[in-house]
């Protein structure tokens, strides 16, 4: 794997969408039971049933998309070890709204830190590209189609969907046509996290090809805790949606002025 830490291409305008998001989306867990859980180990079960009840809340279900109607149940206060009691909610759910809610929702640190790296290394270009209203919109419809897609693959699904990686997904989809041969530096895993500058198109083709051999490997098992299918369908479709709207987007910055020296 490899993790983007700064990405040589440059702007000419400020990503304040971008930054709002970030900012958002970090406000928006500390403000969590999450955040309020223990940073290492286990939370307790009183922890637990606040967690899983704000996801149910805030999150996206599948079954809810897929039927349009909430669950008529949320967890409520421990009923003995890892076991929470089933009450009513106390609040009225719009499911087709928490396919944006649940962008701004995160399962925990390195699940918020891992997406809003990326998005901080690779969002401002495509802000930049898109201009920001679009930029926006994109971003939001492409993570809620994202979950969508992953809802009706799974259409009886009772765990909550939560997190960005279906609209960052798609900035990486958008941003792999639309600046390929940018210079990323990254850290490789399986080089002891030494650092190296790489083409865009490596760093994101292989992170588009790991999402889509997992999304197999999870469909084939049946399994798993993270909805690879997610991030495969945002990057498809931030691939999609430059490729059928590119005329239409802000043309590049121009190269910076060459620096010549005089002979004498």
């Amino acid at each position: 794997m490899v993790i983007p830490i700064y990405d040589s291409n440059p702007t000419r305008r400020r990503p304040y969408v971008t930054w709002a998001l970030i900012a958002v989306t970090v406000l928006a867990f500390l403000l969590s039971p999450v955040a309020r859980g223990p940073i290492v180990g286990t939370p307790s079960t009183a922890e637990q049933c606040r967690q899983q009840s704000y996801f149910l809340e805030w999150g996206a279900v599948p079954v809810e998309l897929t039927h349009d109607r909430p669950l008529p149940y949320t967890y409520g206060p421990a009923a003995g070890e890892g076991q929470c009691f089933q009450v009513p909610p106390d609040y009225d759910k719009r499911p087709w709204l928490s396919s944006i809610t649940s962008i701004f929702v995160h399962g925990g640190w390195a699940h918020l830190l891992g997406n809003m790296l990326f998005l901080w290394v690779f969002g401002n270009n495509v802000e930049d590209r898109f201009g920001r209203l679009k930029y926006l919109l994109f971003y939001l419809l492409v993570g809620a189609v994202a979950t969508y897609a992953y809802a009706f693959a799974t259409p009886n699904a009772t765990e909550p969907l939560v997190g960005a990686s279906g609209a960052i997904s798609g900035v990486l989809g958008a941003y792999l046509v639309l600046f390929p041969r940018a210079k990323v530096i990254g850290l490789v895993s399986f080089l002891f996290f030494f650092p190296l500058r790489l083409p865009a198109w490596v760093v994101l083709g292989f992170y588009f090809l790991l999402q889509a051999v997992y999304a197999y490997g999870v469909g084939m098992s049946g399994g798993g805790s993270v909805a690879y299918l997610v991030h495969v369908v945002g990057f498809v479709l931030g691939v999609g949606v430059v490729l059928a709207f590119r005329n239409q987007l802000r043309p590049p910055p121009a190269p910076p002025p060459q620096q010549y020296r005089w002979a004498y």
